[in-house]
């Protein structure tokens, strides 16, 4: 009897645990948004509205193209996703952090093998492969989600796996006075010849809404998952 009881309440803390995380993710996406909103970033958070709803959970940057930028950019909706993981770094990474990087470093994208090209001259010239990163810091408010405008949208180029030596960590939340990289730089890669020019995607994205649309979650719960958590409470309920 007592192991039942010690079963049914690991198994209520599991699942709070679950919704708790979701909770967070949701919460952080949000407040992203409003500030995405509050810089008129109104078509990237369209785009944000528009992917499958557990592919932001946090522990991200996004490289924001300009709404005039993206009103001329085609892309289908079954590439929303593959457009946000191009323009976005695995890592909530503040502009300061950025600048520690040095001309020629590659920086991975959420994308898989998917990098970005270092160029950096300076605050107002520090470029990732062809854009310019023109309004820093947009998104710093929740623990886990940063956001900068870039005044291009991203040619990302695939990097040959014997490049690839580094990752970034995350970096402690919510300090914005810190001067230091929290992460080893990535080492510069051979030079590399210029990507060809991008191909634009294939179809019309919605026109801009005059106001922001509804946000979906942020993270989705797995059904299964969920599920399966409450068929085995019901069971240990009923073998008490």
């Amino acid at each position: 009897m007592a192991r039942n009881h010690m079963i049914l309440t690991f198994l209520l803390k599991l699942l709070l645990s679950s919704v708790s995380t979701a909770t967070n993710s949701t919460s952080d996406i949000r407040q992203a948004i409003e500030e995405m909103r509050t810089a008129n970033y109104f078509t990237f958070i369209m785009l944000i509205n528009m992917a499958p709803v557990d592919l932001i959970q946090g522990n991200i940057t996004f490289l924001m193209p300009r709404d005039k930028t993206l009103s001329q950019t085609l892309i289908q909706e079954n590439n929303v996703a593959d457009f946000l993981q191009r323009h976005s770094l695995p890592s909530p990474l503040l502009f300061d952090h950025l600048q520690h990087f040095p001309t020629g470093s590659m920086i991975p994208t959420s994308k898989p093998d998917v990098f970005l090209r270092v160029n950096n001259s300076g605050k107002m010239h520090f470029f990732l492969n062809n854009a310019r990163v023109v309004s820093q810091n947009i998104c710093t408010k929740s623990a886990s989600i940063r956001c900068h405008g870039i005044d291009q949208v991203l040619e990302g180029a695939p990097l040959a796996s014997d490049h690839i030596n580094a990752s970034l960590p995350v970096p402690p939340p919510c300090d914005h006075n810190i001067t230091s990289p929290p992460f080893g730089l990535v080492a510069s890669p051979p030079v590399m010849s210029p990507p060809s020019a991008a191909q634009p995607i294939s179809s019309n994205i919605s026109p801009i809404p005059s106001s922001a649309p509804p946000l979906k979650s942020a993270v989705s719960l797995s059904k299964t998952g969920i599920a399966g958590l409450i068929w085995l409470l019901m069971a240990v309920k009923l073998s008490l």
